[in-house]
């Protein structure tokens, strides 16, 4: 039986971390948590790690991406699923996508949301990131920004090093591809915080449109798309 290892990059998650980590442990082909500390100003490393999460602390944020890379020298399982530290209890469902890379069905399985309950910013960065996948596949995505993500370890060596930030998702999704990997969503009922439209949640979604361009004019670039 191939072994399986969580990695959840947080900063400043105190207040969901916990639960997160304990839905995690719950889940039965995860044999190992890895809590990735990226700066955080409050307690996330402190709950993580009174949850049973290991835990790796940043002395400084380096952004998600960032955190994700310091994780890869220390995944020593088969494969690594990739889950944000704001789920939950909800993290109980990682399993729908370990499943699809234990039983060979895909190379890297992404966990699909449902619609928000409350309505966010207007679809652009979603919109630009699945017109960026449609130049290389045929899928139609509809979490193209989700980061909960499933692969083996081999897998995991070709994609990285991941994007800064927050055009990891993307990036990592357009690099599978071009390597001819298999991508696959499932739908899950999982939850995270959501954004509004109030100004933090205009910004939050104004740096992801950034880094999402960044990366689409970086594989252009590279001749990817």
């Amino acid at each position: 039986m191939k072994s399986v290892m969580a990695v959840i990059p947080a900063f400043n998650e105190e207040d969901t971390i916990a639960s997160t980590v304990a839905a995690v442990q719950g889940v039965p082909q995860i044999s190992r948590i890895l809590v990735v500390d990226d700066g955080s100003r409050d307690q996330t490393a402190e709950r993580a790690g009174k949850a049973g999460a290991e835990v790796l602390v940043l002395p400084s944020n380096l952004g998600k991406g960032g955190a994700m890379n310091c994780s890869v020298e220390l995944v020593d399982r088969d494969v690594v699923v990739f889950l944000d530290a704001d789920l939950g209890e909800t993290a109980s469902q990682a399993g729908l996508i370990i499943d699809p890379i234990l039983e060979g069905k895909t190379d890297l399985c992404i966990a699909a949301f449902p619609a928000p309950v409350k309505k966010g910013g207007f679809g652009l960065v979603k919109g630009t990131a699945r017109r960026a996948i449609r130049k290389l596949s045929d899928m139609e995505v509809n979490s193209p920004l989700s980061g909960q993500r499933a692969m083996s370890k081999e897998v995991l060596l070709a994609l990285t090093p991941f994007e800064e930030a927050y055009g990891v998702e993307l990036g990592m999704t357009l690099k599978a591809l071009s390597l001819g990997f298999r991508v696959q969503e499932v739908m899950t009922t999982m939850k995270h915080n959501e954004t509004g439209r109030d100004l933090k949640g205009f910004i939050h979604r104004g740096q992801q449109f950034l880094d999402v361009i960044k990366v689409i004019r970086m594989m252009e670039k590279e001749g990817v798309l």
